[in-house]
């Protein structure tokens, strides 16, 4: 993909993040999302590629924008695309921490299309490549990062959804020793930290979402991080919705290199409220400011991206 194009991808998770911003804390989850989704859906519109949207706002009956399948663009390079314009809606409803505007981009035919079902993922970063097995313990998978990341399993802190479903797997980290972070919502943020030594993550692990799971994959592959992942279909629908889409065995192991091939990916992700490596939006007279990470596989770039905007023709002299 052409390099330029990454800049390109700032301005979408950036629309998405300032419009959504205005109703943090004010209890308004669809509000907040639809104002991401116009923000998303404006920028695209002015972003010269030929994009499909393989994960979106829902099946094209669902959502009136960013549809499964919708065409995107101004024409161009011809990629994939997945987004979740709110990343933890209810973060931003509530004005707590965590919540982000959030895509990822490969070449056409490099992303899992993940149906909107549960996955079982175990994601960790670079020292702990090759040390995971989904099929192992909860204990054993802290023991080889631990061992990868020369410390004992004490040191480490797992990330994890506070759900009834996660009881067991909780009370294992803690019988192993190790320390947890309980999250209410939004799983992608965490899990692509775990690619950054010193966010103080170093696993997440239990079962979310499909598509944030391959969401997360993107963000772990650009930072050299590992994941395994398993779809976990509740009922016959979803299991004929599998086989519709080529999974014949809804019980095999993902790897990174399933959820997303290839050797070019690029992942934008922009802090609606404040998150653990970058600050949420703030607005002031006439403008805001936006905290963005910008992850590119190719070329092995990490940027994060500190962006004034200012609205208007009276343009706000900028304060650091």
């Amino acid at each position: 993909m052409n390099r330029q194009l990454s800049l390109e991808f700032v301005r979408v998770t950036e629309q998405a993040a300032l419009r959504s911003g205005r109703l943090m804390g004010k209890g308004d989850k669809e509000g907040a999302d639809q104002l991401a989704v116009d923000g998303m859906h404006a920028q695209f519109a002015l972003t010269p590629i030929s994009g499909t949207v393989v994960i979106g706002e829902g099946e094209m009956d669902e959502a009136p924008m960013l549809y499964i399948g919708e065409h995107v663009g101004a024409g161009g390079e011809e990629v994939d695309i997945a987004v979740d314009p709110v990343e933890g809606t209810n973060l931003v409803a509530k004005g707590q921490d965590g919540a982000i505007a959030v895509l990822a981009i490969a070449p056409k035919g490099c992303l899992l299309h993940a149906p909107d079902m549960y996955m079982e993922k175990i994601c960790v970063g670079p020292r702990g490549k090759g040390r995971i097995d989904i099929n192992a313990s909860v204990t054993e998978n802290l023991r080889r990062l631990a061992e990868g990341m020369e410390r004992d399993i004490s040191d480490l802190t797992v990330v994890v959804l506070d759900r009834e479903r996660h009881e067991k797997i909780i009370r294992e980290c803690r019988e192993a020793g190790a320390r947890i972070r309980l999250i209410t919502d939004g799983d992608v943020a965490p899990a692509v930290e775990c690619g950054i030594e010193g966010s103080g993550i170093h696993m997440v692990i239990g079962s979310g979402g499909a598509p944030e799971g391959v969401l997360a994959a993107v963000g772990l592959k650009c930072l050299g991080g590992d994941m395994q992942a398993r779809l976990l279909p509740h009922n016959h629908e979803e299991i004929t919705r599998l086989h519709d889409m080529g999974i014949t065995d809804p019980g095999r192991v993902l790897k990174l290199d399933d959820l997303v091939k290839g050797d070019d990916c690029i992942f934008s992700a922009t802090a609606i409220t404040d998150c653990n490596l970058m600050r949420g939006v703030r607005y002031f007279g006439n403008g805001c400011r936006t905290s963005t990470m910008l992850l590119r596989y190719k070329t092995g770039t990490v940027r994060f991206i500190d962006t004034i905007h200012r609205f208007g023709e009276e343009k706000t002299p900028v304060k650091l």
